[in-house]
């Protein structure tokens, strides 16, 4: 189950990372309530966009080119229609500056927190392997982070922000 969280929420990220900057619509204030549910929604969203991906893969690597076919289209619905309308919804996207510092928020709390944790949790389980690749994406998310730092600085991101 961890496992399964620790995956949605790097697809997740990833996911959010790949709408582009079309920029939050104008909207009254959504309940608390209805930003969970989008929240909750998303998620799925972006695990069945991961899952039928992989499925895929998996479809065309054994031959099986329209199984492969079938897991692409609901994959691209799930990721360019239901979660893109649905980030939409929620206003997800910012500027580059706020998307940068969300993009840092989300990568510290992965790498301070999440995956060391689980790493941590999977070695006690005596899960070795697993917990290695916590330890190796969690240096992964590093990198991810400290790419957001530096491009937060970059004067293309901070003269837009100024604005």
């Amino acid at each position: 189950m961890k496992i399964t969280l620790c995956v949605t929420g790097v697809i997740v990220m990833a996911a959010f990372l790949a709408i582009g900057a079309t920029g939050p619509q104008k909207r009254s204030p959504l309940s608390k309530e209805t930003q969970d549910n989008l929240a909750t929604a998303m998620r799925g969203e972006a695990m069945a966009y991961g899952k039928y991906t992989l499925y895929a893969q998996q479809a065309r690597n054994h031959g099986k080119k329209q199984l492969a076919a079938v897991f692409e289209r609901a994959a691209r619905m799930e990721r360019f229609q239901h979660f893109a309308e649905e980030a939409d919804l929620a206003s997800l996207v910012g500027s580059d500056a706020d998307n940068l510092r969300d993009a840092i928020k989300g990568e510290s709390y992965e790498v301070d927190t999440m995956y060391r944790e689980f790493a941590q949790q999977a070695a006690a389980a005596g899960d070795k392997a697993v917990a290695d690749r916590f330890e190796e994406i969690r240096h992964d998310e590093m990198t991810h982070r400290d790419a957001f730092k530096a491009a937060l600085a970059m004067p293309e991101v901070q003269s837009v922000d100024a604005h």
